[in-house]
This record gives C-alpha cells, structure tokens and sequence, in this order.
C-alpha cells in the first residue's frame, strides 16, 4: 500500500487537521493556492453530482472563515460554468481571503442575500457555513436559517462537514445542516465514523487536495492512528489463498461455547459464522439437549455435549472442553445464558486467545470486568453493543457521546481488544491504536447478526498464528467481511430480508466477488 493510499484510510481529529495545515503552510505552499485547489475539486465533484443539464439554480451559504473562501470559490466557478448562482451571506465580517473571494463574486455579478429564504427557489444548496473545528453551540439567526434550511426538500451539499457539527465527536452543537452529500477535504474526520453524525453527514466522499505524506505522518505518529478497514487493508488479513499443503490442524482449532435450552438458535449461528471463516477445526460445547439440533445444522463440526443445569444452561465443561490447550482459539457466550457464570469464570483462565459476546459479556460484568480480566496473560476480545459496553465499563461517561475515544479509553483499562458494536463499528488495541468500519447496514439490525461476528472473529483469529498486535487488525476484518455481507444481502433481499440466518450464507458469496474484483 502506497502512502496516499495509506491516508485513505486514515481519520484525523481537527487538532490534527489543523497542524497537518500548519505544516504545509509552514512548507511554502500558500494559503490561498491551497484553498483554490480544494474548493476547484470540490466544484468538479458537485459538477458530476449535478450536471447542468439537471440542476442550473444553486444556492451557497457562506461562512465567515476558510470554510466560506471554499464555498465562494465553488460559487465562482460554477458561475462561470453557466449555473444560475445565489448566495446567503449572512456575516457582515469575514476573513481576509474570504473577503477577497466575496469582492470578486460581486463582481462577477454574483447575487447576494442577508435571507436565506432568497435561496428557497434553488434546486441545490451547498453548505460552507462552518468547516472543521467548530465547537461553539450555533443560536440566534443562524440557527434558525438552519432549522429552516433543514425544512426544505433540496439536496444539500456540505463542504468538509455539515455545518453545526462537533468535528471529532459528530455531536450536534445546538443544530446542524442535514447534507444530502458531504464532501470532506483533505482527510478523513473523526464526526464521520460517529453514529450520531451519521443521519446529518448523508452519502460521504473525500476530497483529496494532495496531502503530502511526510507531513501528515509528521502530526499522525505522535499518537496511535486511528485508520479505516477496507478491502486493501483487510485483505492482507483474510485466510486465503491457502498454502497449497496444508491440514485442518494447520487451519486452527476454534471452540465455540454457547447455547442453552432456551437459546438455541446462537449457537447456531454463531457456529455458522465460524464455518464461514473457513476454520480448520470446529468443536461446539453446548447442553447436551441441544446436540441433536446442532448435528443437523452444523455436521461438520464436533458437537461437544455437556451437562445442564434444570433451566437448560451448561452446568459445567467435560474434559475434551476444559482442556483448553487442545484449542487456538475459544469463543464464548451466545445463547449461554447468565446461569453460566462457572462456565465464563472457567474459560477465563484459558492460556489462549479469548472472544466473549453476548452472555459471556454479561457474566463478565457480574462478575468483575476489570478484576477477572486482570488474570488473564492471553489475549482477550471484547465483543459488546452499547448497552453491554455500559454494564462492563460503568465508569466511562457517556459512550455514546465520543464512540471512538470510549473505546480507546475502555481497551486501555481492560487491557482487551474492544469491538463496540454500531452503525460504525469501532475496535480498539490497549495500546490505543483503532480501527474504524466504515460502511454498514441497517439491515443487520436483527436478533442472531453479532452471533454470527462471534463465529467469524473466532474463526479468523484461530486461523492466524499471529502476536497479540495483529489481533485487532483480525477482529476489525471479521467486522468489516459481517458488514459487507450484510450490504451484499441487503441489496439482493432487501433490509427487511437479513434475517442472521441468511448473513451467514452470504459471508462466502461476498469474499469471492471481493477476491475476483482484486
């Protein structure tokens, strides 16, 4: 991977942002160069969006700063391009350079306006209110064009970043522009991959105005990247191809705990996700009553009977599961119940990398998620949604709120990996590097949908005879191949057909068109 491509991936916070800027500054390249240069791509971009021969009236809001400059250079050159262009400025004061940018567009004859309600005829609006490091709570007049603005039924194109939002935290401060489409400059920005941002910030691109790479890594490998999973990078990570002579023994042995009487199905699906993985090996421990219903699904695996409880949890673990060095990898929780506290409590102890979901969460917590996690020498790969994450870390205020810096903040306590589950799924190594994936879908949104990430993350893990800093690379490529198969299922069966039975079926078919495209 080149080092453009590298920075791709990455996503910066706007402290970042704004001493990458200072760098190339501080290099020669002026100010106003760099300005002309990405709002230019940004106006060739709305160009191909919105053809003149669809859209001609378009209607610009300018800020005061920087953001403002980009939004009146696009107002020029789509002037001059032959659209039909309107402005609201609302700001009496402006930047120097956007002052400039504003004295030319008058003369150019370029319209004005102090209402926005002037704009209420354009067929598109672009936003270039605010840009990158907003933090004040927007009121008064402003906000109130806004609130406006987000009653109209037009396509709204934001530049860099809908204008009201936190650009690390994606939180509304006050209101925020709804944008049909943000084009963010330069890198990517942490308020994309927050869940909270995501029903403002519309489809997203990035406008690559040639960050040079020396002076982004310069800021960047001060602290750990935080870095997008995508095709390239995952790649890298999935287990093929295969060596030509190998053996299931070399293809891992994965253990899969879970079940109980009353929840069946997760340990169907969460052995269904590890098959997919293409594990060598494959023992599932389930109470003995379900042994019957997991043959039939799941024949080639070994079907690991043990003990019940009279409500149908696992008792305990028989000696071909407790033995846990016969095993790579042990994945624990779907299904089990939280009577199954011995059984959590045992697998802890586990000299082998450890993936607890589900009701292995919630025994974790019961039990002590800080002390029990303290024992372990072996890895560990906490699998949690917002509320499990909640119930484990109790003292992490609001997650919600900064989904990133929580997860960082709980991987550095626990000293485990941490998946936090999410329209933006975020997975973070104590050491505080994260991963982010960055696409998903709605349709995943179904009971049984992170059983099955159970069995892929046990499954990819078991197959990588990999150290502890590689892991969390792993576990974001199981999260990022559950994501796309859920998109590839969605379009074929429509959001409302992904039932977790059917993701399953469409891991394989998704990673054999990602390896033919590649």
């Amino acid at each position: 991977m080149n080092p453009q491509q590298q920075l791709e991936q990455v996503v910066v916070t706007a402290e970042q942002m704004r001493q990458i800027e200072a760098r190339i500054f501080a290099a020669g390249m002026p100010v106003a160069a760099l300005m002309e240069k990405a709002a230019g791509l940004t106006a060739s971009r709305i160009r191909q969006l919105y053809p003149l021969s669809q859209v001609s009236r378009v209607g610009i809001l300018i800020g005061p700063g920087h953001n403002g400059g980009d939004a009146l250079v696009i107002a020029r050159e789509l002037h001059l391009a032959g659209y039909q262009v309107s402005l609201y400025r609302p700001f009496a004061k402006l930047k120097d350079l956007t002052a400039q940018h504003a004295e030319y567009a008058e003369n150019l004859g370029i319209p004005s306006h102090k209402d926005l309600q002037s704009l209420q005829n354009c067929e598109l609006i672009i936003d270039g209110l605010f840009g990158f490091g907003l933090e004040r709570s927007l009121s008064g007049e402003i906000a109130e064009a806004i609130d406006r603005l987000n009653e109209w039924s037009q396509p709204v194109v934001s530049i860099d970043i809908p204008s009201g939002l936190h650009t690390d935290t994606g939180e509304v401060l006050g209101t925020a522009v709804r944008a049909t489409y943000t084009l963010c400059l330069g890198l990517w920005k942490r308020g994309f991959f927050q869940d909270a941002a995501l029903e403002y910030i519309g489809k997203a691109e990035r406008i690559d105005f040639g960050v040079p790479p020396q002076e982004a890594w310069a800021i960047l490998s001060q602290s750990e990247p935080i870095r997008q999973i995508n095709l390239s990078s995952a790649k890298q990570y999935l287990p093929v191809p295969r060596p030509p002579v190998t053996h299931k023994y070399k293809q891992g042995h994965l253990l899969v705990i879970c079940g109980s009487r009353r929840y069946a199905g997760g340990a169907i699906l969460t052995g269904l996700g590890a098959r997919a993985s293409g594990v060598g090996m494959l023992s599932i421990a389930v109470p003995e009553s379900l042994k019957p219903l997991l043959v039939t699904h799941l024949s080639d695996a070994l079907i690991i009977d043990c003990p019940e409880t009279e409500t149908g949890a696992i008792a305990q673990l028989p000696p071909i599961a407790s033995d846990f060095s016969k095993y790579q990898v042990i994945a624990c929780g779907p299904g089990l119940t939280q009577q199954a506290q011995s059984i959590v409590q045992a697998v802890l102890k586990a000299e082998c990398p450890l993936v607890l979901d589900a009701d292995g969460l919630n025994n974790l917590a019961q039990l002590g998620t800080m002390a029990s996690l303290s024992l372990r020498k072996a890895p560990t790969v906490l699998t949690p949604h917002l509320g499990e994450f909640k119930r484990l870390f109790p003292d992490i205020d609001r997650p919600d709120r900064d989904r990133i810096q929580a997860v960082q903040k709980a991987a550095a306590q626990s000293g485990a990996i941490i998946l936090l589950k999410g329209a933006r799924t975020a997975i973070a190594h104590p050491q505080g590097s994260v991963w982010l994936v960055p696409t998903s879908t709605p349709a995943l949104a179904r009971g049984g949908s992170g059983d099955v990430l159970t069995g892929l993350i046990g499954g990819l893990l078991a197959q990588s005879a990999t150290s502890d800093g590689l892991l969390e690379a792993l576990v974001a490529t199981a999260a990022w191949w559950h994501a796309q198969a859920g998109i590839l299922a969605a379009q074929e069966r429509t959001e409302l057909g992904v039932d977790a039975f059917t993701l399953s079926q469409y891991l394989l078919p998704f990673l054999s068109n990602a390896i033919d495209k590649t």
